[in-house]
């Protein structure tokens, strides 16, 4: 059932909605439809409702005022151009670093807070006017004393309440879905919105988002493809975090970048190759890859170099997940449809009865027609549709754990269709794709993974003598204990052959007990029925012994 902290905050998204003039998104609202046309009838509504605004403006501002959750579903949608008109994704892409800021002396306070100490003790200079603000926290730039450019992020006050509600609203409307949806089990929603869950908790945390740059910066040490900046541990906190300023050109200005004779292509097809490597070969990737999280360098404007920030979302995959995705990505590009097919069911993505042929071919008819075309000609929203279509159609479950990935995908996707929309993503991604399998079957490959695995292996040796003579002492202790209880198991086994005995008895007497009743009350057909019960008896005892 709905809380009625849920049911409150569900009326008052509604009433968001009313009051910026998104009424077609009310009425598509199935829940307290009734309730929905209070708001039109109260003229504060009406007083209150935004006028003179696009529709992309007042989407929004709508989304500003909801909270970081809606925020990050329109940061994600303003990547996907080919999804959404023009002007709405214009809009929307405000959403990716100039979210309201909250007041710079609020930030200066959580900062000496969780630092103990002055900002003037801590930074040569401050900057109170917010350099960046973004839907969980805002950056403002910062000097250290030893003169080291770096920005200061500071987490939003009150995030975790306000996240915390709509993520009880989320987990209420999946629950709806469970119970009402027929199709629900095989979307799995309640288990989608707990992966996300975690996700945005992890978000809240600094320290963690810390750990994570520095992890991906180790991973692309020295590397020509990503530049991550370096973290200032000793000034970190749960709720602020000290890092490198970088001085790059953000990428959706695609003017600058034009105006500097950047290699736009190179620099496209970079973008592929650093989601390939983070996922194949660090399995750990970057997966908030909207525009306003990615600059470039572009000291040498023909060799192009990626900056990121805001590391607080990483991916993993389990390595049996990430087996099987890299088998569907390299079938995929070999037009292997049957080998599609034999991994969806091998993984358990569909039921283990599905035909492989019929879904051979159901996979076929989807994706032969996107083949060979750059990604100004791919509608990937009538691709999506269909692959929904083939899913449901083959009871495909949803992965919750691949949610993050696909996410990743679809920023990555979005990102090279507004970098370089003539990009051949096939031919892009095949290479690395065949790279990665040649390495992993290398025998240097092989000879890592023994490696890996020989300190265990010692280990395990070492120990084998003593469970061995762990092993014989519990089976000695066993047999001993046997032998020394064995006159107890004797007078046992005579209770209960003497139990057994009075359980015979006992019968034997109800029986002739029952066949007087019968001759009583019955006269001369009770013999007959006497004699029944006693041979029934009679047999019952013997087969019992």
């Amino acid at each position: 059932m709905l809380n009625r902290r849920v049911v409150g905050r569900l009326l008052q998204i509604q009433r968001v909605l009313v009051r910026h003039g998104l009424d077609e998104f009310v009425k598509a609202t199935h829940l307290y439809r009734p309730l929905r046309w209070l708001y039109y009838l109260q003229p504060s509504t009406w007083a209150e409702r935004e006028r003179g605004a696009s529709r992309a403006e007042r989407l929004r501002l709508a989304l500003e005022e909801l909270g970081p959750i809606f925020i990050k579903f329109g940061q994600a949608l303003s990547t996907r151009r080919d999804l959404i008109p023009a002007d709405i994704a214009d809009e929307l892409a405000k959403l990716q670093d100039r979210v309201p800021p909250f007041d710079g002396r609020l930030a200066r306070e959580a900062i000496e807070r969780a630092l103990g100490k002055p900002v003037a003790e801590l930074f040569a200079s401050f900057d109170e006017q917010p350099l960046a603000a973004a839907s969980i926290a805002q950056v403002h730039a910062a000097t250290l004393p030893d003169g080291r450019a770096v920005i200061v992020k500071v987490l939003r006050p009150g995030m975790a309440e306000r996240i915390r509600r709509d993520l009880d609203v989320m987990y209420a409307l999946a629950e709806l879905v469970v119970r009402y949806v027929p199709d629900a089990s095989r979307l799995r929603p309640v288990e989608v919105v707990r992966e996300y869950d975690k996700t945005i908790n992890d978000e809240l945390d600094l320290m963690r988002e810390a750990a994570n740059a520095t992890q991906l910066r180790r991973n692309f040490a020295g590397s020509e493809l990503l530049y991550v900046p370096e973290v200032y541990f000793d000034l970190c906190r749960v709720d602020v975090m000290v890092m490198e300023r970088i001085f790059g050109t953000p990428i959706s200005d695609m003017a600058t970048l034009r105006a500097r004779n950047v290699n736009i292509r190179r620099l496209a097809e970079n973008g592929v190759e650093i989601f390939f490597t983070q996922m194949l070969r660090h399995n750990f990737f970057h997966a908030d890859m909207h525009p306003g999280n990615i600059f470039v360098l572009i000291e040498d404007p023909e060799n192009p170099k990626y900056c990121a920030v805001d590391f607080g979302i990483v991916g993993t995959l389990d390595p049996a997940d990430l087996e099987y995705l890299a088998g569907n990505f390299l079938a995929f590009f070999d037009r292997d449809y049957r080998r599609i097919a034999e991994l969806h069911v091998d993984s358990g993505w569909v039921p283990r009865d599905t035909r492989v042929d019929e879904l051979e071919a159901a996979v076929r008819t989807v994706c032969e027609p996107i083949f060979e075309k750059p990604l100004d000609q791919i509608s990937f929203g009538v691709v999506l549709l269909r692959l929904f279509e083939v899913a449901r159609r083959f009871r495909m479950e949803v992965q919750p754990q691949l949610v993050l990935l696909q996410k990743t995908l679809l920023n990555i996707e979005g990102l090279g269709r507004d970098l370089y929309p003539q990009l051949d993503l096939w031919q892009t991604a095949q290479p690395l794709l065949r790279a990665w399998y040649r390495d992993r079957l290398s025998p240097r490959a092989v000879l890592k993974e023994w490696r890996r695995h020989v300190p265990d292996l010692v280990e395990s040796l070492k120990a084998a003598p003593g469970l061995v003579r762990r092993i014989v002492r519990e089976g000695e202790h066993r047999d001993y204990l046997l032998r020394g209880n064995l006159p107890r198991l004797e007078e046992l086994r005579a209770e209960i052959d003497r139990s057994a005995r009075r359980t015979d008895r006992t019968i034997v007497a109800c029986t002739l007990l029952g066949g007087g009743a019968l001759w009583f009350t019955f006269g001369w057909p009770a013999p007959w029925l006497g004699a029944g019960l006693a041979v029934a008896a009679g047999a019952y005892l013997v087969l019992r012994r």
